[in-house]
């Protein structure tokens, strides 16, 4: 190299580019280039020609002085399905496996359920229901009882038929739920009244394989779910159960994830395949104008029971059916979070499911008491979580502070505190919210009550927004040409609907297109009024409800 050169790489880091793709690069750019290089803690390569000692100003080497940043490709308003897929891989929610539809959850997103885990299992054992274990297989025989059960899901069951080289004399079915799994040891267990009510719940995986488009956490073969089924002498008893249940479900999204649901029926269309009825919390993602089922609670009559004959004896001797109920809600939830909160900074998790909640990082300049900022720094970690609050901090010394600032916000922590020389002087942190980068100074003598005041905060102001977003986007319509309109536009529709089947396939029939039908979502346990005369919007008939429609993941 003739003269001297100055040469920095600015490399951005994604799923494939982390600190050894560094390495690797400068070991490449040494077999091209004749010069000397320097991996920088933040993140930099830099390379300097022979003669840069010679030249300059004083003889002193000068470097380009930039900062390689983490960050996304893709922004949510733009290109939310390539957005998505980068944030759940940066953000290390999943990584993705080699079969299509299977995803790896990484000990980021394990935390989140194990948290919604422990909240949802004590809940229902407060109301004694009891956790129990069920194999994965089922007969064919077994599976296929309830005809109108297996239709519903007979297009995503999974079959093994062979074992080795050999062919398996009956397939067997890998469950796509457990009530056909269950309900034969129900019949078996079930004798008089005095083995009411059977109350069971089970934290498992199922398999549904027959899907297209599988999207991380939305819509994958295999997740995890929880899955209770429940038997009653009577039909007052399961549909208490049901809406108790429910509202656990909307205390999930809302309290913890910090997503705003709506709780209401499914219609005999979109009810649960062999039930009575179903009744939902429904979530919606403005960015995309799509419902999500969020979570489902079924009361399922006495349909199985006929069918697996789970009878008893009442207290007069008479043989009576059981009431049953089945409720679930899966792995869905963490993704409804990721696209309702996430920014294109990457993820924003609330601070209730956070496995780290406030990361606290050092923030050293070369003449500064280093090793005091480090301790003050692992002190201020130690106080906060005496006080119950789940801190970490970053102590690598091969990241500067600005990667991991970037780092942290793409992992979603909901705080951020930093500590410098002039906050170590000073008996103090500096605190910087992932929701809204705000930035405040606190003394170490407040800081567990304003780091606590302040995690309460974020939570609410997600949920807030992520409300304020959603109702922006609900649309009251009542005819068939202002629901086009309002469906082109993304919206949440509700309208007045004439409750018959037939008008709902109708809906579909006349909006099917490549951004998929519209359909029914639910309609709300809060009924609006709905004035005497007011017709159906797509049948012209007498309206019976309001129901809330759009397209759905």
């Amino acid at each position: 190299m003739a003269g001297r050169s100055c040469v920095e790489l600015y490399l951005r880091p994604s799923a494939e580019h982390t600190l050894p793709s560094f390495q690797l690069c400068a070991s490449l750019l040494v077999l091209i280039f004749t010069g000397s290089f320097s991996l920088k803690a933040r993140g930099r390569i830099t390379m300097a020609g022979n003669e840069a000692n010679n030249s300059g100003s004083k003889g002193k080497k000068k470097e380009v002085k930039k900062e390689t940043r983490l960050g996304l490709k893709n922004k949510k308003d733009e290109n939310f399905g390539d957005w998505y897929s980068e944030v759940v891989i940066n953000g290390e929610m999943i990584e993705y496996y080699d079969i299509s539809g299977c995803y790896i959850l990484r000990p980021w997103a394990m935390s989140i359920w194990e948290i919604l885990q422990t909240f949802f299992d004590a809940e229902i054992k407060k109301m004694k229901i009891k956790n129990c274990y069920f194999p994965l297989f089922v007969s064919s025989g077994v599976l296929q009882k309830e005809k109108d059960h297996i239709e519903g899901f007979a297009p995503e069951v999974a079959w093994v038929t062979k074992s080795g080289e050999s062919e398996l004399e009956m397939p067997i079915a890998i469950r796509p739920t457990s009530e056909t799994v269950m309900y034969p040891y129900f019949s078996k267990w079930i004798r008089g009244h005095r083995d009411l009510p059977l109350r069971l719940n089970q934290w498992c995986n199922v398999v549904r394989w027959e899907f297209s488009n599988p999207t991380p956490f939305i819509r994958s073969r295999e997740f995890l779910w929880q899955e209770g089924h429940t038997a009653f002498a009577t039909k007052a008893e399961a549909d208490t159960e049901v809406l108790d249940i429910l509202e656990l479900y909307r205390r999930i999204y809302e309290e913890f994830m910090a997503v705003p649901v709506i709780k209401g029926k499914k219609s005999e269309h979109e009810k649960f395949a062999g039930g009575l009825y179903t009744t939902t919390v429904e979530a919606f993602i403005p960015s995309t104008g799509r419902g999500v089922q969020g979570a489902t609670s079924h009361c399922l009559g006495q349909n199985f029971a006929k069918m697996f004959e789970i009878n008893f004896e009442n207290e007069k001797g008479e043989k009576q059916m059981v009431w049953q109920n089945s409720w679930a809600y899966t792995t869905r939830t963490i993704g409804v979070m990721i696209m309702v909160h996430g920014d294109d900074k990457g993820l924003v998790l609330p601070p209730r499911v956070a496995s780290v909640q406030v990361i606290v990082v050092p923030v050293p300049y070369k003449d500064a008491d280093t090793k005091g900022i480090f301790d003050a720094c692992s002190n201020t970690v130690k106080l906060l979580e005496e006080s119950g609050i789940r801190a970490e901090v970053d102590l690598r010394d091969n990241y500067s502070p600005g990667w991991k600032y970037s780092q942290w916000e793409m992992k979603g922590v909901p705080l951020r505190i930093e500590i410098g020389p002039k906050d170590f002087e000073k008996n103090q942190v500096r605190a910087v919210r992932r929701d809204d980068s705000s930035k405040h100074d606190i003394p170490m003598a407040d800081l567990v009550e304003k780091v606590t005041t302040m995690l309460e905060d974020i939570q609410q102001n997600l949920f807030n927004i992520a409300k304020q977003k959603r109702d922006a986007c609900i649309e009251i319509v009542h005819t068939w040409d202002k629901f086009v309109e309002a469906l082109g536009q993304k919206k949440m529709i509700l309208a007045p609907w004439c409750d018959e089947e037939e008008a709902e396939n109708d809906v579909k029939a006349r909006t099917k297109g490549e951004m998929g039908a519209a359909k029914s979502l639910c309609s709300p346990f809060d009924q609006p009024e709905l004035p005497e005369g007011t017709l159906c919007f797509a049948s012209g008939k007498p309206a019976k409800k309001w129901t809330y429609w759009g397209r759905s993941y």
